[in-house]
């Protein structure tokens, strides 16, 4: 059982993935972009930590080919999520919480989806957990499949260039902020988590006010 913590603690740690290599990295970035049990990776950060890394050396891979397989990945995961969400359909709404799965999950999607329309896919990206459900459940209501595709690759394009060569350009004109992860990461987890919880804030707020209106 330890061992089992352990692991799913070194998930969590963007340095933990990325020494396990590259090809690791990609494979966690697939998951979170898609596989509606990635939600908990740290997507954000772990392209921000990417590119530093890179920058000074602690990555040997180059930028471009950094950059452009971290692209694919997030554009292959949404494909998946996508595909799930069409397949499983409304039966979705009705499966069990379980540890990897949580409904309000999937129904904070539906709201952001409702909220920005298929700019969700794109926006989304820049969210926690709205990143993992989004396509999900884009494939339940069955959007048109070339709208998907042209926000997927915007989305995709745009949140791995973001952060990772905001870590890469950042890394490489300040060396010494390597010795200052660990705040990097707590800021970036503040950030980027900030908007989702007033979010579930708001939505808990609203359905507070329309019990009391039923009353």
């Amino acid at each position: 059982m330890n061992s089992f913590w352990e692991h799913l603690q070194n998930l969590t740690d963007a340095r933990s993935i990325i020494s396990l290599g590259f090809f690791f990295l990609l494979i966690v970035v697939f998951a979170e972009t898609g596989l509606f049990f990635g939600f908990f990776l740290p997507g954000d950060y772990l392209l921000f930590m990417s590119g530093l890394f890179c920058s000074t050396g602690r990555f040997d891979i180059s930028i471009y080919t950094l950059v452009l397989s971290l692209i694919a990945a997030g554009v292959l995961g949404n494909y998946t999520g996508y595909w799930f969400g069409y397949r499983t359909g409304p039966a979705l709404f009705n499966k069990s919480n379980s540890f990897f799965f949580k409904k309000h999950h999937i129904i904070v999607a539906q709201e952001f989806y409702a909220k920005h329309g298929g700019k969700a896919l794109v926006l989304g990206r820049f969210f926690p957990i709205i990143r993992t459900f989004a396509p999900i459940f884009a494939g339940v209501v069955k959007v048109d499949i070339k709208k998907f595709t042209l926000y997927n690759f915007a989305g995709s394009i745009a949140w791995v260039c973001t952060f990772t060569l905001s870590g890469y350009f950042l890394g490489r004109r300040y060396p010494q902020l390597k010795e200052y992860i660990e705040y990097i990461v707590i800021g970036l987890i503040i950030v980027t988590s900030v908007p989702l919880i007033y979010a579930l804030y708001r939505r808990n707020h609203s359905n507070r006010e329309k019990i009391k209106e039923l009353k």
